[in-house]
């Protein structure tokens, strides 16, 4: 199994070889693609899942520095900003120079796969670099996949 995600469709795509097994809207950088540390850019390439956070998080709980808080945040449009909620798919590029390494390294910015207070955006380009999904979408995947799994991220 793999993870595609196409920032020119918002979509994060799950494949078992050539077949799709699922889709998912998605909110990548509003910044746009790069992979310089302090960009809030989403970096491009292969990476792969490190870590799976928050197994057992409450629905909209608030993760900060990938620990639960045990707050609940408000999802939807009156949400406080640039929230990590739910579930964290911690990636690390494997592509030395391009999201490996100093000054691009995917692992050292902090760089997930996350839910999100605000679903209001996902289908249209909104993070500070991370992929967003909505909360119930990133339960499903983070259920599905195992640390590991390769993803994919393109332009």
């Amino acid at each position: 199994m793999m993870i595609i995600v196409d920032i020119s469709r918002q979509r994060l795509y799950l494949k078992k070889g050539k077949r799709i097994l699922k889709s998912y809207p998605v909110s990548t950088s509003r910044y746009g693609v790069g992979n310089r540390d302090g960009s809030f850019k989403t970096p491009l390439g292969r990476h792969i899942v490190v870590s799976k956070i928050g197994r057992n998080a409450r629905f909209g709980e608030i993760l900060r520095n990938r620990r639960r808080t045990g707050k609940i945040a408000r999802i939807g449009r009156d949400s406080a900003g640039d929230l990590i909620t739910t579930r964290i798919l911690r990636l690390k590029g494997t592509e030395p120079g391009v999201n490996a390494g100093k000054g691009i390294d995917t692992f050292q910015r902090c760089i997930y796969i996350h839910g999100t207070a605000e679903e209001h955006k996902i289908g249209r380009t909104a993070s500070h670099g991370c992929i967003r999904m909505k909360n119930k979408d990133i339960i499903e995947l983070f259920r599905i996949i195992k640390r590991g799994t390769l993803v994919d991220i393109r332009a």
